[in-house]
């Protein structure tokens, strides 16, 4: 009896699995966000649960005037450093932890693809760090940061680098790669107009901007790349 041969890679499945650093992300996102809606709802936690949200956010939100603090001191406070990471976790909302997820998920993928699986949390982490530090040091009496945003850029700083690189490779306009950064910075231009979201895009931004940076280091030949361009220029 003839054993049918082996699927090749591509007949195992339509859809590739997402890499498990975008799960462990996603994961962390959706557990903190539950608890606060169910404890909010009263389902957990008992009555204490419905300020869970807001405690948190005083706790793990990132602080620009603890920042400033530690700087004009020069002390440095594990439960104000911790808030570098922490802050990513915490969202003002089930709405805006949605959107963060989503995200995370789609250029995650498109990230863990194409650069090792661990990349993913260099660029999310260092990005955030970096996304929050940027906006305690422009706005230090600004209000602060929660959710996932500034990692989300730096993810889609990723994808830019990997699609700028591509571009060179085929010959075509490399100035193409930014057409989803500059989609999104005029989108929350114009959020900001009508509903006054301050100065939090600078978060966005440094976030993005270490992203793409960093993943020239992360890329095989990304670096020698990037210097080439710019002697040729």
């Amino acid at each position: 009896m003839n054993r049918p041969a082996n699927p090749g890679p591509e007949a195992q499945g339509p859809v590739n699995p997402l890499p498990l650093t975008v799960v462990l992300l996603v994961a962390i996102m959706a557990i903190v966000e539950g608890a606060f809606t169910l404890g909010a709802r009263g389902l957990i936690g008992g009555p204490e649960a419905v300020g869970w949200r807001a405690a948190a956010i005083q706790d793990y939100g990132f602080s620009n005037r603890a920042i400033g603090w530690m700087l004009e001191n020069g002390v440095l406070r594990a439960d104000y450093l911790i808030r570098f990471v922490t802050y990513p976790f915490v969202h003002a909302s089930f709405t805006q932890m949605i959107f963060a997820a989503v995200l995370t998920l789609a250029l995650g993928k498109f990230v863990g693809e194409r650069m090792p699986q661990w990349s993913v949390l260099v660029l999310f982490f260092a990005s955030a760090i970096l996304g929050a530090l940027t906006f305690a040091l422009v706005v230090p009496d600004g209000p602060g940061l929660v959710g996932a945003f500034p990692g989300v850029y730096g993810l889609i700083g990723g994808f830019t680098c990997l699609l700028w690189l591509r571009l060179g490779e085929v010959g075509a306009p490399q100035y193409r790669a930014f057409s989803l950064i500059g989609l999104l910075l005029a989108l929350q231009l114009v959020f900001g107009l009508f509903f006054g979201s301050g100065l939090m895009w600078v978060a966005d931004l440094a976030g993005f901007v270490c992203g793409f940076l960093v993943s020239f280091l992360l890329v095989p030949g990304g670096w020698a790349r990037l210097r080439a361009k710019i002697r040729h220029r």
